[in-house]
């Protein structure tokens, strides 16, 4: 048994020794930091924007006179002025509640105004692209099309905005991305980031039966340990009795 058990703990650590590296820092990494700031919610403002009813200006009848198909309807805001935003024909719109102008889809000046208004931080913009199809990993196709927009600041945050409403839909910094990167590494998925793979039950599998091995190699060195002390103390206790019988004739 303690044969097999040292040749099997061998060759499982070679194999899988390396996945438990792997194991350890991105663990590590997803313990250290905190999950909100990975989360981004230290980078943007959690407005209470309250609508002001005197600032309505263009009635819900109006607007369902000339949107009579319209679904979903919220009242809301957009950089503190009052919107309407609905589904028309299968599309999101917002209207201005102040002049029942079509606002979407917003332009890139309104499309930064709007990131500027969410984002918590002092940094400038570096950059600003539309997206519409091919989004990168980092954000879900359901909120196409949306504008990225880069701030040069810690962490290089990026802020998404919606074309259709406004609305800022998710955030991202470099955190966030090693985040994301030691998540698949952790759970050893490459394509989705999904913990339900085969090749994590197979490696956890070995990893379970190379410390099954490793245990027996442990207790098989300790009662050996003990087996030798014993040893040892036997032959003191034989020595110091023909020591004695010496002594004594």
């Amino acid at each position: 048994m303690l044969k097999v058990s040292r040749k099997t703990h061998k060759w499982l650590m070679l194999f899988i020794g390396i996945q438990f590296v792997i194991w350890s820092v991105s663990g590590a990494y997803m313990v250290i930091f905190d999950i909100h700031y990975i989360h981004g919610d230290s980078l943007v403002q959690q407005h209470r924007d309250i609508v002001d009813g005197r600032q309505i200006k263009f009635p819900l009848k109006q607007l369902l006179a000339r949107y009579p198909s319209a679904e979903k309807l919220s009242l809301g805001s957009l950089v503190k002025e009052p919107v309407y935003r609905f589904i028309h024909d299968g599309e999101q719109h917002m209207v201005s509640a102040v002049n029942g102008e079509l606002l979407s889809p917003i332009t890139r000046a309104e499309a930064e105004a709007a990131a500027r208004y969410y984002y918590s931080g002092s940094g400038a913009i570096a950059g600003v692209e539309l997206i519409r199809d091919n989004p990168p990993s980092e954000l879900s196709k359901r909120h196409l099309p949306v504008y990225r927009v880069n701030f040069d600041d810690f962490a290089s945050p990026s802020l998404y905005i919606s074309v259709s409403s406004g609305e800022l839909v998710t955030k991202r910094h470099e955190f966030w991305r090693g985040f994301d990167l030691m998540f698949n590494l952790h759970v050893m998925d490459y394509q989705d980031g999904s913990s339900a793979n085969k090749l994590l039950l197979v490696s956890s599998l070995l990893g379970l039966l190379a410390a099954l091995t490793g245990l027996v190699l442990v207790c098989f060195k300790v009662l050996r340990r003990k087996a030798a002390g014993l040893d040892g103390n036997n032959q003191q206790l034989t020595a110091a009795r023909v020591h004695l019988e010496k002594e004594s004739l």
